[in-house]
């Protein structure tokens, strides 16, 4: 059983930016949200928490973009290890994901990627709803959790220097909470100089970097510490913006006029074959855990 949260107002984005540091970042929390999510299959704790962690990295990135009519999708890959597939996805503050696993496997707390995935990627995509640009990164499933292989991958392919934090607590029983940080030097050009180079000792970011650092699972999960209060613990020696962003909702797009809508863009003789004896299409939405039974 997955209650509906610890404190279900707690679902928050707000981002920050310290603009005589260079830097900008993003806070997330999900309490309600998370669970309405989690809720919708019965997963091994471990694996609850590797859907969390994606979740809230997913909102991270998604909640920082500036068209909110994109959409951000995380997706991981693999063969060979418990988890075949997890899927997570924002667009507009709606939030959804799911993973598909191995249910004989025995799951344990601190396994790392390579135990869970086995060989595979992490690809992070962006789709921007106004240019209609897309735009992928790929990084191996490699290390201990998935906030180090995007953080990495920022670094490394994008020469974006960017510190991620992640914090999942609670259980079943009580209900799950989970919370973000995501802290990036601006790049140069974005204020009038040349890009930063990820490879560069800047001090701006060491010093942005060494307070973010220092931020805490149990911080990032505490309910009654709010974010503005954080972001002060952090940086109270700086100046710094806050601007509120989108509150995250479940969100699951499938609906039986949509997929009716896709379906019959199949021609007769596939749809056929996709029919029951009674003349219905089965289709089934792993987001939302959920069966819709189409006329097509």
């Amino acid at each position: 059983m997955v209650t509906e949260g610890i404190a279900p107002t707690a679902d928050r984005t707000l981002g920050f930016m310290v603009p005589a540091r260079n830097a900008r970042g993003q806070l997330v929390r999900l309490d309600a949200t998370l669970n309405a999510i989690l809720a919708a299959h019965a997963y091994p704790q471990p694996l609850i928490r590797l859907l969390a962690e994606a979740l809230t990295l997913t909102a991270l990135v998604g909640a920082s973009m500036k068209q909110d009519e994109g959409q951000v999708t995380l997706q991981a890959q693999a063969k060979g290890g418990i988890v075949d597939l997890l899927a997570c996805d924002w667009r507009a503050g709606e939030l959804r994901g799911y993973l598909k696993h191995d249910p004989e496997a025995i799951v344990s707390e601190g396994m790392s990627l390579p135990d869970v995935f086995g060989k595979g990627y992490l690809a992070l995509t962006i789709d921007q709803a106004v240019s209609e640009e897309r735009w992928q990164g790929i990084v191996p499933l490699e290390g201990d959790t998935l906030a180090h292989a995007l953080e990495a991958w920022f670094g490394q392919s994008e020469q974006l220097p960017t510190l991620l934090r992640i914090g999942v607590s609670g259980d079943a029983a009580s209900g799950w909470l989970a919370g973000g940080l995501l802290v990036q030097h601006l790049a140069r050009a974005e204020i009038g100089g040349e890009r930063l180079d990820a490879g560069e000792q800047h001090p701006d970011w060491e010093h942005v970097a060494a307070l973010a650092a220092t931020t805490t699972a149990e911080e990032l999960t505490d309910a009654e510490l709010s974010g503005e209060a954080l972001l002060w613990r952090l940086f109270h020696e700086e100046q710094v913006r806050v601007v509120p962003g989108p509150t995250p909702v479940k969100g699951c797009r499938c609906s039986a006029a949509h997929i009716r809508d896709v379906l019959m863009r199949f021609p007769e003789d596939q749809r056929a074959e996709m029919r029951d004896d009674k003349g219905v299409i089965a289709v089934d939405c792993q987001f939302c855990s959920r069966v819709f039974g189409i006329a097509a």
